[in-house]
């Protein structure tokens, strides 16, 4: 079986269709991934193939703040948000639909998975005319289907509990869906009829596992919210595996001190949302920098040391990359500013979260952190060292976090998440070549 990944040029997008890819690998079944040229090393080192995306769609975001240069500008929220989705998302829509299907018609791969906010998918479900192989969407982020509560999407709402309570989402969907959910279907319905095709038939989001013939989503159930009757195609997987680490990866000097003696907290921001480290990293140094029984670890997400800047503590450890799998068993509180990857790593392993972040999806995770009782949730941008400390000092404290963390943990480990995947890949390419 051949199997060909698409995904978006992030890492955070790219990383879980790699770990799929090692398990068809590992099988003996052919993967060919697509994505940009600068994801390029990260492809071939999972040991698939790797084909670039035309040039419309192969944009090298490892300086994203390049690439969006207005990005900066627009506080997070709706504005913010509906910027980076028409940039990131369906901008390039018409060069990565165009990607595939040039690979589908020289490679003949017998499925398709794509990240689920990978738009180069859109026109071929739309496109009656011309046949397709079975297109599967794998979750990057939270479940972004449209809520039976009538809560708007991406701002980080919790599940309402009462008349009004939704009532008051009402409203705010209704102001969400005038300045993000119509403009941004417009824009890309607009994307569409220049292709000759037909408009999106729901929402941008809900339009992600609704089209989808599987929909993966890489969480257990108990870290998400209620969904109500989910279509049959749409999967809980678990958590994905970790990369493995890169050969050449050296643990740093002072992996040593990991031994138990101290309490370990782990703060990062991250691949994406990395560029400025004074609005998490550099807050929660100085946060805990008095506090001799903890050692407190930073990963700059492969950005420069030197970019953490101030005074740095006696009880803090830099490295610019981390191998989480190896790490975070030895962690006690991870302080994300909320990348869904990373948090449903740290539940894999059992350790508590304290979430601040709101940009992207950000908001939305860090709300289910705090839902799921597996942590603690700073709804800001930029939290002061004192929320900070006080998170911290909590979720060390009381025991509840850390135990409910741990039984997702156990939930995640009940799934063998390489069975369910592969198991549903298999199904489709049965049922299509039946057809």
């Amino acid at each position: 079986m051949k199997i060909l990944f698409a995904a978006t040029p992030v890492a955070g997008h790219l990383n879980p269709l790699l770990a799929i890819a090692r398990m068809v690998l590992a099988r003996g079944d052919e993967a060919v991934v697509a994505t940009a040229t600068y994801l390029r090393p990260a492809v071939e080192a999972s040991g698939a193939r790797f084909l670039p995306f035309d040039p419309g769609a192969d944009l090298d975001l490892t300086r994203i703040e390049d690439v969006l240069p207005e990005r900066a500008s627009l506080p997070p929220g709706p504005e913010q948000l509906r910027y980076n989705f028409e940039r990131l998302f369906l901008d390039p829509m018409p060069a990565q639909a165009e990607t595939l299907r040039r690979i589908i018609a020289t490679d003949r791969p017998d499925l398709v998975v794509v990240d689920d906010l990978f738009f180069g998918t859109t026109p071929l479900f739309l496109d009656r005319a011309r046949p397709r192989p079975p297109i599967v969407a794998c979750s990057i982020t939270i479940m972004v289907a449209d809520r039976p509560d009538g809560a708007p999407s991406m701002i980080g709402l919790p599940p309402a509990r009462d008349a009004a309570t939704r009532k008051t989402y009402a409203a705010m969907a209704a102001g969400a869906e005038a300045v993000f959910g119509a403009p941004v279907r417009a824009y890309a319905d607009a994307k569409l009829a220049a292709m000759g095709l037909p408009p999106l038939p729901c929402s941008v989001l809900h339009s992600r596992h609704l089209m989808a013939d599987a929909f993966l989503q890489t969480t257990v159930p108990a870290f998400e919210y209620d969904f109500g009757s989910l279509a049959g195609h749409v999967r809980f997987v678990g958590a994905l595996p970790p990369p493995p680490p890169q050969r050449d990866a050296a643990r740093p000097d002072w992996w040593g001190e990991l031994d138990g003696s101290k309490k370990v907290v782990l703060v990062t921001q991250g691949t994406v949302a990395n560029v400025d480290l004074s609005e998490l990293v550099e807050p929660t140094l100085a946060a805990l920098a008095g506090r001799d029984d903890l050692l407190v670890l930073v990963t700059t997400g492969r950005r420069p040391i030197e970019n953490v800047r101030g005074p740095i503590p006696k009880n803090a450890r830099l490295a610019e990359f981390l191998d989480f799998a190896a790490l975070l068993p030895k962690v006690d509180v991870l302080v994300t500013n909320g990348g869904y990857g990373t948090v449903q790593l740290a539940l894999r392993a059992g350790v508590p979260i304290v979430a601040a972040g709101r940009t992207e999806d950000k908001a939305e995770v860090g709300a289910r952190v705090a839902w799921s009782g597996v942590g603690l949730e700073i709804p800001a941008q930029r939290p002061g060292a004192g929320d900070l400390r006080a998170a911290v000092e909590r979720i060390l404290s009381e025991p509840s976090y850390g135990a409910r963390a741990r039984a997702i943990g156990a939930d995640m480990a009940a799934i063998d998440t390489p069975a369910a995947i592969l198991g549903i890949l298999d199904d489709l390419v049965a049922k299509a070549r039946a057809a």
